[in-house]
């Protein structure tokens, strides 16, 4: 099922009383003049909150209530939106997720799972519960509800007077991504970003499939999904979208670089974007306006434990 921007929209109006307008600012402390658009900000800590709420406010909710599976922002996000709507949820991370995403959403009200291994054995586990016990799944990312969800960070950037001719997105399984081509249809590049260590897009794109790849490195408890959602990859291959990747080494700086001259805290993952810019993964063209999506702050350890 195709998302649209009717779509979206509809997402937008009910998600709206309940997240985060978040910020956007321009710097060039990087060099070139960037845009940002701070979802790392949002409830929980990431964008993940915007297609949780969707699918809450969207789903019937069965007695066994909802199910997800997650490497940690989608577990906590939902466990916040079924709180929130006055549900249960039990949700399903493994151990990589960390102990600062596994007690966020311990504190948010869930039935919190830890499996073994990576998200690919969480959704294992998910399903196993949704096929017992009738549980509402919330796909992380391959759900139109989700998908439209995620979409309302662009429609919102853009209704903030987004002017970038490009957007730097960093990709998992593809739902923010895959929301930012259904709103923008091409009027928008859009550039796919993605660690060396777990190239979902930039495997399905260049074998012309959807197909699996291993995980790992600093970011594969948020960009660790083995294998690119159809949603994501039908909407990325029909724009012929760029995708580039960048090493664990290169994420690990634009994170610091983040924190060092702007005082952004993000996680990995919420680096990712940027690390093509300083890397040379992605080099903008003159005069061409690029804009930067962050889109998570929930590292793996709390950086505030000691104090």
């Amino acid at each position: 099922m195709a998302v649209r921007r009717i779509d979206i929209l509809a997402a937008w109006d009910r998600v709206k009383p309940h997240v985060h307008r978040t910020p956007v600012m321009d710097s060039d402390a990087f060099g070139p003049q960037l845009t940002f658009k701070l979802e790392h900000l949002q409830h929980t800590g990431s964008f993940k909150a915007r297609g949780a709420m969707n699918s809450v406010l969207s789903m019937d909710v069965p007695p066994a209530g909802f199910v997800a599976a997650s490497g940690g922002n989608h577990g906590a996000a939902v466990a916040w939106a079924a709180t929130k709507g006055g549900h249960t949820a039990r949700i399903f991370v493994p151990e990589i997720a960390g102990a600062a995403k596994i007690n966020l959403i311990k504190s948010l009200g869930a039935d919190l799972q830890v499996v073994g291994g990576t998200y690919a054995d969480a959704l294992t586990a998910a399903l196993t519960h949704e096929a017992e016990t009738g549980a509402a799944q919330i796909h992380a990312y391959d759900a139109p509800m989700t998908l439209a969800g995620q979409g309302t960070v662009m429609a919102e950037w853009e209704d903030q007077g987004l002017q970038a001719d490009t957007v730097l997105i960093a990709v998992g399984g593809g739902g923010l991504i895959g929301g930012a081509m259904a709103w923008t249809q091409g009027a928008r590049k859009i550039v796919a970003v993605e660690p060396e260590n777990a190239p979902t897009l930039n495997a399905a794109l260049a074998s012309g499939a959807p197909t699996e790849v291993q995980v790992s490195g600093i970011a594969a408890n948020a960009l660790g999904a083995r294998k690119i959602g159809d949603l994501c990859f039908d909407l990325a291959q029909a724009q012929g979208i760029q995708s580039v990747t960048v090493s664990d080494d290169a994420i690990s700086k634009a994170q610091r670089a983040l924190w060092d001259k702007l005082r952004l805290l993000t996680e990995p993952a919420g680096a990712t974007a940027l690390a093509a810019i300083l890397s040379g993964a992605y080099v903008p063209q003159k005069g061409e306006r690029v804009a930067v999506l962050l889109c998570g702050a929930n590292p793996a350890s709390s950086p505030l434990k000691d104090t």
